[in-house]
Order: C-alpha cells, then sequence, then structure tokens
C-alpha cells in the first residue's frame, strides 16, 4: 500500500507539472472547483473547444446537459443524459460538489447565488 500511495503521489505530481506548465490549464484552474487533475483531462479529451460554438455544445459532448423528452410544444427536461465521456463527467460533478461545499464560507455573490 505504501508503494501505491507513493506512485499515486509520484503521478498527481506530474499531472500538478503539466497543468502548471500548460497556459490553457492554468485558465482553466482559475474556475472554482477545477485543479489541475480536470484542467488536463479536459484538455486531453477536448483539445482545442474552438470546434464547439458556444458552452452547450461542450456541454453535450460530455453528457451534461439535460434530456429531453418534448412534444407538443411541452419541454420536459430530466436530468443529464449520461452519454459522452463519464470520466470526465464525474471529474467535473465532483468539481461542481467541491465549489458549493466551500462557497458557504465566501461572501463573493457567486458564492452566494450557490
Amino acid at each position: 500500500l505504501r508503494a501505491l500511495d507513493e506512485r499515486v503521489g509520484e503521478l498527481d505530481s506530474e499531472i500538478s507539472a503539466i497543468a502548471a506548465s500548460e497556459p490553457s490549464a492554468v485558465r482553466l484552474q482559475q474556475l472554482r472547483g477545477v485543479g489541475p487533475m480536470i484542467a488536463t483531462a479536459l484538455i486531453a479529451a477536448i483539445g482545442d473547444a474552438r470546434q464547439f460554438a458556444n458552452g452547450r455544445q461542450l456541454a453535450a459532448s460530455l453528457g451534461l446537459t439535460p434530456k429531453q423528452h418534448s412534444s407538443g410544444g411541452k419541454d420536459r427536461l430530466l436530468g443529464i443524459s449520461k452519454r459522452g465521456d463519464a470520466y470526465l463527467r464525474t471529474l467535473m460533478i465532483h468539481g461542481a460538489r467541491s465549489a458549493l461545499r466551500t462557497a458557504k464560507s465566501k461572501d463573493d455573490r457567486l458564492s452566494q447565488w450557490a
């Protein structure tokens, strides 16, 4: 177990070094709930985000948009669609949970809204 813990620590430090050296990862880490793990995973999976017209298309490709069961002008939106990359979606959800948990101790507008 100690050897595995050491190996995990080494890999975490490698990921942190990569995230610190990549300019787009540094920008992503400025968002709440986004650390080196999420930033590098997003960059590795998405690459250049210019292929998406807007943020909703990116969210849909990750499976973070609501399922739609709409007909006859009635919009029925259910939970997230769970399509796309399950690993990235899991990381994003945990990052959001982290941001929500720490919002209680902050006084800015975003934290108050959350």
